[in-house]
């Protein structure tokens, strides 16, 4: 039986590193294994994608699609997922549901443009919402179960600073003028 202080790995489980570049003797001395001069030899070289100057595939294959500059960002909100937040409790139905509830509730996660209402589930509860956007199905829906749902514009914050800035300039030019 063996004792704690004599356990080893058995014989080759262990491999030490090669030292490179320590004398001819050692077979991996001079270059270190790295062949003659060039970028591989030099250390700190990433050339992942370059093909020699030749035009690397990535710029050779055509682009397609692009990212709409202009393009909502709204916090998408299911039907099903509401019911199933107003029977777990965490949604007062009697309350009017809007963006700041469902972000309480961890319905809708992000969406600086507001929240958007899809028609995907069931909903059986009365529930008045004010949303950013709504389909028509989800409107028939919630109309159906007895509720309504109001479809307001949202103005992120950062719109509001730029018109509140606008306004403070322009009263401040009218009481120069004046």
């Amino acid at each position: 039986m063996t004792k704690l202080n004599e356990l080893s790995d058995n014989a080759g489980a262990r491999k030490g590193r090669m030292r490179v570049g320590r004398g001819i003797g050692s077979g991996k001395g001079k270059t270190a294994g790295r062949g003659q001069k060039g970028a591989k030899a030099r250390s700190g070289v990433a050339i992942n994608g370059f093909e020699g100057g030749q035009m690397p595939l990535h710029m050779r294959i055509p682009k397609r699609g692009f990212n709409n500059i202009f393009a909502k960002d709204y916090a998408i909100v299911n039907l099903g997922a509401l019911q199933k937040a107003i029977d777990a409790g965490k949604l007062d139905a009697n309350a009017t549901i809007d963006h700041a509830a469902l972000k309480a509730a961890a319905l809708a996660r992000g969406g600086k443009d507001g929240v958007r209402l899809l028609g995907k589930g069931e909903l059986t509860a009365k529930v008045s919402l004010l949303v950013a956007g709504a389909s028509k199905g989800a409107i028939d829906a919630v109309e159906k179960a007895g509720g309504k749902v109001d479809v307001i514009e949202v103005v992120p914050a950062a719109e509001k600073a730029k018109a509140k800035k606008g306004t403070a300039l322009a009263a401040k030019k009218a009481a120069r003028k004046g």
